[in-house]
């Protein structure tokens, strides 16, 4: 059959076992179905090979955007609810004093990503006191509610460190009065309040350390000794308010508390139970799975050594923590990508 003057010439096939390459098209441009496509536009291209590349150029950075925007969506509605944005421009937006200044160490702290890996450290911790412990799984309703009450503490540090006096005030009294409501007798028939101020004083200095270890750590920015002892001083403000006793209020001071309650700490199946919840069978979707168990790594890893062995911690939990480190970072750089900053402040 005769081609049109415009027609692009077949390609010959070669004459068997002569060894001959197959023919190439002939010049001049080929039609759409030929021409290269982009792996992301799915359509012909009208200008040759250099806008293809062209098309991926301009379609990763949005297909990057809108990665980073459902993840830090997902993310923000996980820890702060799903009144998120609301919450966040309501705490940092209103006018008002603060209780802690901008760049305070405070601020600092629990502005970073590293909060993630300090949290889930403080709750291993802190489930060691078999007193506290008793009431969280008593009470606290975190199998039945771990997201709500991820939120509730979220906000009330967010409040407390960010957001006006008068806010951080109401906060610590809906605190105080939940604790006023709450006693009991642990299954070895000690009695127990939550308004108590040594457990309260446990509770604070547990997740004070925790928070500033995973800071050092894994923080855009470490702190100094002078603002290490800022920070212990201002999270001992808040916890004065909510009723422990002589908080510490330096990092040595800190360090030392801890040490004076060891001798009460104990493993109980309180504690296993809950470490066995937080580390293995959160309920989190199957894609955040993977990320998350680095993270439970590197919050393990963190704790003190002595700490570690009555928590009893699973053998996927103990095969991950040589990675506890490196895989903290990337939790960490992850956070900071996906999430977005805070509303400024009135007057920024």
């Amino acid at each position: 059959m005769d081609r049109g003057p415009d027609e692009p010439r077949a390609a010959r096939a070669p004459p068997v076992g002569t060894g001959e390459p197959p023919a190439r098209h002939a010049a001049g441009p080929r039609p759409p179905s030929l021409r290269p496509r982009s792996a992301f536009a799915f359509e012909p291209l009208r200008d040759g090979p250099a806008q293809a590349h062209t098309g991926l150029m301009v379609r990763r950075p949005q297909l990057l955007g809108e990665l980073r925007g459902r993840a830090g969506e997902s993310l923000l509605h996980r820890v702060a609810g799903p009144d998120a944005h609301r919450t966040r421009a309501r705490i940092h937006g209103t006018p008002g004093p603060r209780w802690f200044a901008p760049g305070s160490a405070v601020r600092t702290v629990h502005a970073d990503a590293s909060m993630y890996v300090g949290g889930l450290a403080a709750l291993l911790l802190q489930s060691l006191h078999p007193t506290a412990m008793a009431a969280v799984a008593a009470h606290s309703g975190y199998r039945s509610d771990p997201w709500g009450r991820l939120q509730r503490t979220s906000t009330f540090l967010a409040v407390t460190t960010f957001g006006t006096a008068e806010d951080a005030e109401r906060a610590v009294g809906r605190v105080r009065e939940t604790h006023a409501a709450i006693h009991g007798r642990t299954r070895d028939g000690v009695p127990y309040r939550a308004s108590d101020p040594h457990l309260l004083t446990w509770v604070h200095i547990a997740e004070t350390e925790c928070f500033l270890r995973a800071h050092q750590r894994y923080g855009r920015r470490p702190l100094g000794p002078r603002e290490q002892d800022e920070y212990v001083a201002q999270m001992a403000s808040v916890a004065r308010r909510l009723g422990a006793e002589d908080p510490p209020v330096t990092r040595a001071g800190l360090t030392a508390r801890i040490a004076a309650y060891r001798p009460e700490l104990r493993s109980t199946p309180e504690a296993r139970a809950t470490t066995r919840f937080l580390l293995v069978e959160p309920p989190l979707p199957a894609p955040a799975l993977a990320p998350y168990a680095l993270l439970a790594a590197a919050a393990v890893e963190l704790l003190p050594p002595w700490a570690r062995g009555p928590l009893e911690l699973p053998y996927r939990t103990r095969l991950l923590l040589p990675l506890g480190r490196a895989g903290g970072r990337a939790v960490t750089g992850a956070v900071r990508w996906a999430v977005p900053p805070p509303p400024a402040p009135p007057g920024a």
